[in-house]
């Protein structure tokens, strides 16, 4: 018993962090949590009133059970019991679904983030809000907390799945097909969401974070996002182009600018590169740029390991410094 103490410790600490569900951060990832409890507190009252009704039924008596009293134990403790807690908790997951899955068409409509699953990574779009133009970034969302965020889902090769467990519940992303989804995060925080659908070889390394953040930190971010930083030294972005970069990577400020590949504007501000597969160091920049593949098997980006090693360090000194 004294054993089981440490292990259920360690198995509970990981009902808490970054990417679970059990700590929500979101009004919809409350409301799921609401209906885990209700879900699991019934399913163990008719756990517990069956195994009595076992335990009670299997004890040693002189003398056998009437039928009438055994008919009765079985229809009120083996059948009504379980029916009506079960109707109950059917009653109760409908009342909630509202509030689990959340629709407002105008704001899915004109104001929503679009999300792009691709292999392996993810396209970001925000709406035009303002005088503000639209702008896109990848593998990083930031939300202002407190207000509720419609995303577009999308998919260019195969299914993907976007789930923020600390936020609110998944939603598929199909190729040829937009769904819908919104979330009201409640709390500031840094949290992890994974790709929840099989996608290909590097499946396990697609991740994207979201940073929910006070509301006049988002509007500095987003501003600074919009504007570019030009205050790092031009060598790297010369080299950018020089080496063909930008042939696929997109980055504001230059005149040429790919589609096919991330954004890598303030690139160094972000958790993680490649899509939460390395730590967002120059050091990681580099050894992406080198080998891709060698940190996430089927990217789609070529190994640049033939340019000259000082050429890539300083690209990737330049991409770290855009912040």
């Amino acid at each position: 018993m004294r054993c089981l103490v440490p292990f259920s410790a360690l198995v509970l600490a990981g009902c808490n962090g970054q990417q679970s569900a059990l700590s929500p951060a979101g009004e919809e990832s409350e409301a799921v949590y609401r209906l885990f409890v209700v879900m699991l507190v019934g399913g163990m009252s008719i756990w517990v009133g069956v195994t009595f009704l076992l335990i009670h039924a299997a004890r040693h008596r002189r003398e056998a059970w009437a039928a009438e009293k055994a008919g009765a134990l079985i229809a009120w403790g083996g059948v009504a019991f379980p029916t009506v807690v079960l109707l109950l908790l059917l009653g109760y997951a409908v009342w909630l679904m509202p509030a689990i899955r959340p629709w407002n068409p105008p704001a899915a409509k004109d104001g929503a983030i679009e999300v792009t699953g691709e292999q392996f990574w993810w396209r970001i779009r925000y709406p035009a809000v303002g005088d503000q133009p639209a702008f896109e970034t990848a593998n990083e969302i930031r939300l202002p907390i407190g207000r509720t965020a419609a995303f577009s889902l999308k998919a260019t090769d195969v299914i993907h799945s976007f789930w923020i467990p600390a936020l609110g519940g998944k939603m598929d992303m199909i190729p040829g097909r937009t769904n819908f989804l919104t979330l009201t995060p409640t709390r500031t925080g840094t949290y992890r969401a994974p790709c929840a659908e099989f996608c290909g070889a590097s499946h396990a390394y697609m991740a994207f974070s979201v940073v929910v953040m006070e509301e006049d930190d988002y509007s500095t971010w987003r501003s600074r996002l919009i504007d570019g930083d030009a205050s790092v030294a031009a060598e790297g972005r010369q080299l950018l182009q020089r080496h063909g970069c930008v042939a696929c990577h997109s980055l504001r400020g230059l005149q040429i600018a790919g589609q096919t590949a991330p954004d890598l504007s303030l690139i160094g501000a972000r958790l993680s590169i490649g899509a939460g597969a390395l730590a967002n160091t120059p050091e990681n920049i580099a050894r992406f740029i080198r080998s891709p593949s060698s940190v996430k098997p089927g990217a789609k980006m070529p190994a640049f390991d033939m340019l000259p090693e000082g050429d890539i360090e300083e690209i990737a000194r330049y991409l770290g410094g855009l912040k």
